[in-house]
């Protein structure tokens, strides 16, 4: 009687397995249809876009940044009297 009731506990297991793994849950991944987009955070394009669009502000900001900087060194420069290329000596004292 156990022999009996062990093969159809083998048999019940290779049913469920068959079931749960077989060839109809091997349905190509490729074959199914894109996720559906439901919100602008969804779209990998427009997130795309928001990800260029602040790489390119950030660029610009720090181009302005650059400039404001070098324009205020060269008026740094223009002020000092000590950097006068027509007197290399220095400003003279009285």
């Amino acid at each position: 009687m156990g022999r009996i009731l062990l093969l159809v506990l083998i048999i019940v297991a290779i049913w469920l397995l068959w079931k749960a793994f077989g060839p109809s849950s091997w349905k190509s991944r490729n074959n199914a249809e894109p996720p559906a987009i439901k919100g602008p955070d969804d779209d990998e394009e427009f997130l795309w876009n928001i990800d260029k669009q602040r790489f390119k502000e950030r660029r610009e900001k720090e181009a302005r940044e650059r400039a404001q900087r070098e324009a205020e060194q060269r008026r740094r420069k223009e002020r000092r009297p000590d950097d006068n290329p027509e007197n290399p000596e220095g400003p003279e004292l009285p």
